[in-house]
């Protein structure tokens, strides 16, 4: 189905880099039946890597003047391509722009809109870091952003939202608030599956981020909410007994 999405596009001039990385299902089959479209490049990696090590491969292999990502489960509108392209151009001082996109529930084959508040716009590093709204899957960014900035190869969850951070503290971002992607939520969605490894990440970003002279100012209440949270929900899932959730948000 994401394949599917990118043909059919109503903007045809793309090449599709997929990025194998090691799988062991049935991939390489399903890719075969696409292969003979010259503008699908297939690469299948020798190793399983950290998922940022292969996004950062793919993009070495990615010739095009802007760059859109689509991890295997989720799916593009057919217009998304175009309307992007379309924006962006219209705006040449920007080079990197994302937008509104559909949560699609897999067990109940429903869908709804993420946002129906406004999405933000400029220098909006203190919203990444109080309500992280811009998921990799609706973004288009220009390439030459990647010769300045790559993902941390250090994370398994959290590359996207460190490297837009990062991104933003130099560069005006933009939003769409059209839907143009749909984002699929299942049992093996890595970032509810693994809210240790979420959490622990967080930690360490915050960790080793807060005190940087570029972030050093500013503020860090609703990520420690946010952490905390998600160790309230680690704690349920794994069936240990914890404080009312009150007293585990006033705790320190």
């Amino acid at each position: 189905k994401s394949i599917k999405s990118v043909l059919n596009q109503n903007y045809k001039n793309w090449e599709l880099i997929i990025f194998d990385n090691n799988s062991k299902d049935k991939t390489s089959s399903i890719i075969k039946k696409f292969i003979k479209d010259k503008r699908i490049k297939y690469y299948k990696s020798k190793l399983l890597l950290n998922l940022y090590h292969a996004r950062n491969l793919a993009l070495k292999k990615s010739k095009g003047e802007f760059i859109s990502f689509l991890d295997a489960d989720d799916w593009f509108v057919k217009n998304k391509l175009k309307k992007q392209i379309k924006f962006i151009s219209k705006n040449k001082n920007i080079n990197i722009i994302y937008s509104n996109f559909f949560l699609f529930n897999q067990r109940k084959n429903k869908k709804k809109i993420f946002s129906k508040k406004m999405l933000y716009n400029g220098k909006i590093t203190q919203e990444l870091l109080d309500d992280f709204k811009m998921p990799i899957l609706t973004t288009l960014i220009r390439k030459k952003v990647f010769k300045k900035y790559k993902f941390d190869v250090n994370y398994n969850i959290i590359g996207d939202f460190d490297l837009f951070v990062r991104v933003s503290l130099e560069e005006k971002i933009l939003s769409m608030q059209e839907p143009l992607a749909f984002y699929r939520l299942h049992s093996s969605n890595m970032s509810s599956r693994r809210l240790d490894l979420n959490i622990s990440e967080l930690e360490n970003w915050v960790n080793k981020n807060k005190s940087k002279k570029k972030l050093k100012n500013f503020n860090y209440t609703k990520i420690y909410r946010k952490i905390k949270t998600l160790k309230i929900k680690n704690n349920l899932l794994m069936g240990h007994k914890i404080k009312t959730i009150k007293e585990l948000i006033k705790s320190p």
